[in-house]
């Protein structure tokens, strides 16, 4: 399950960056959102910041700030734009300059950037319009990095999360997914990021990093953070709370913690000189 449990290619017709409803509900509960969900690891963002020629970051797809924040806190000055007008504000009231748009409909009024970031959130650009946009934002050796969180729950809790979400949600291309899938599946996506960026030739070879990392959940807190998820994100309510008890259950007939086991995946480019 990635973080955002996104639509996967060959999940059905829709590409992700064409699945607006899923894209731009995220903001249902930004509060929520931004509580719970966890940040990016500290050296992916010293490593971005290290390879970027200057501190100016335009964050794409910024929602609630969380990365922006964490750039910010590393020395950058950071631009946020985001579709969904709910999440730019919250951004706005906890520090970061957001504005609202789509990326690809974003006017920037003849501003450059020294790095451009989507942190869980390039799959919702269409990645080769995406991508050749990203090229003419960013000033020589400017840096493009793509990121996000893939996580894995124990197999019992993912089991319980996947018939639950069959039996609320039947409709829905989530739900032909299997409970738990490989790393692969993930990585694949990342490649697809890659491709669109050797399209525009306006970027050097794009590297794949990777980063291992876990954390530690209790109950309330996985249950916290489901909800922000965009299989979750459109399905009713009831429904919602009939899937959080089912995932209750099976947590607490583990001990009612468990250890999560996250990879952070990132792609990143450099713009080639003109």
């Amino acid at each position: 399950m990635s973080e955002q449990s996104d639509l996967p290619a060959g999940s059905g017709a829709v590409r992700p960056h064409q699945a607006r409803r899923t894209a731009e509900s995220f903001g249902i509960d930004p509060e929520r959102y931004d509580r719970a969900r966890p940040a990016y690891p500290e050296a992916l963002i010293a490593r971005i910041v290290a390879m970027s020629p200057g501190p100016a970051v335009l964050d794409v797809g910024c929602g609630t700030g969380i990365a922006a924040r964490q750039f910010t806190a590393a020395g950058c000055s950071v631009l946020g734009v985001d579709p969904d007008p709910r999440m730019a504000e919250y951004a706005q009231a906890h520090g970061v300059a957001a504005e609202v748009a789509t990326f690809e409909d974003w006017e920037p009024r003849n501003r450059r950037f020294d790095a451009l970031v989507a942190a869980q959130s390039w799959h919702w650009v269409d990645p080769v319009a995406g991508a050749a946009k990203a090229a003419r934002l960013l000033r020589p050796d400017g840096v493009l990095a793509v990121f996000g969180h893939v996580f894995e729950p124990p197999e019992p809790v993912a089991e319980a999360f996947a018939a639950a979400y069959r039996a609320a949600a039947p409709d829905s291309p989530f739900a032909r997914l299997p409970a738990r899938r490989p790393l692969a599946f993930y990585q694949a996506g990342y490649a697809r990021a890659a491709d669109g960026v050797r399209e525009t030739g306006l970027f050097d070879e794009p590297q794949q990093w990777h980063l291992t990392w876990t954390r530690e959940y209790e109950r309330d807190e996985w249950l916290e953070l489901l909800p922000t998820t965009g299989m979750l994100t459109t399905v009713h309510p009831e429904r919602v709370r009939e899937v959080l008890d089912v995932v209750g259950a099976a947590i607490d007939a583990i001990g009612g913690r468990f250890t999560m086991e996250y990879t952070t995946l990132a792609m990143v480019a450099v713009r080639t000189e003109p």
